[in-house]
């Protein structure tokens, strides 16, 4: 079997706050390259998490892909802790929840509410014990991202294990917008 995680920036880090932002388009654009290409190459399983932004759209873009394309890709969003998203605006709990019923399975890694940091450390760990490669949207040179954590977390656990781990950074992130401006010029 395999599985590939996709992670990366929340929403608010790359100052998307709505569906409409042309950065989304771009985005999503990469993300169904991204899983169309995994999937040709035998991948069965995306497995992610519920965050906001990269988790989210990497979710979205396979339930689109298994509707059209690849009706036997599967589906699990596995969140950290049961109360993950709680405290969320009431719109994004929506959203979230509508992906929960959406995807073929869903689940918390840890059967208890948030408690202190240790839990998104045995997350990634769980993470990183059921896939077997990643994809993480992520760039270096932000310092101040989230997504820095899963990224160091793939990178120390491809040391000692066979786990690529591929970084979809600004610069991908802006051949994948040429190659899209190319696709709509050639319309």
């Amino acid at each position: 079997m395999n599985r590939m995680w996709i992670t990366g920036f929340r929403d608010y880090e790359l100052g998307i706050f709505n569906n409409k932002d042309p950065k989304l388009t771009v985005i999503n654009y990469a993300l169904n390259k991204i899983l169309t290409n995994a999937i040709n190459d035998g991948c069965e399983w995306l497995i992610t998490g519920g965050q906001l932004g990269v988790e989210q759209w990497a979710i979205e873009q396979a339930l689109q892909l298994k509707e059209t394309t690849f009706p036997e890709f599967k589906i699990a969003m596995m969140t950290p802790f049961i109360d993950f998203g709680k405290n969320w605006k009431e719109n994004k709990q929506i959203k979230l929840n509508a992906l929960k019923e959406g995807v073929d399975f869903n689940s918390s890694v840890l059967n208890t509410t948030y408690k202190n940091p240790q839990q998104l450390k045995d997350y990634q760990n769980f993470m990183l014990a059921h896939t077997e490669h990643a994809v993480s949207f992520y760039d270096t040179e932000v310092s101040n991202s989230r997504a820095k954590f899963e990224y160091n977390a793939m990178q120390f656990h491809a040391k000692s294990h066979e786990y690529p781990v591929s970084l979809l950074d600004f610069e991908r992130l802006q051949e994948y917008a040429d190659e899209y401006q190319l696709e709509i010029n050639d319309y």
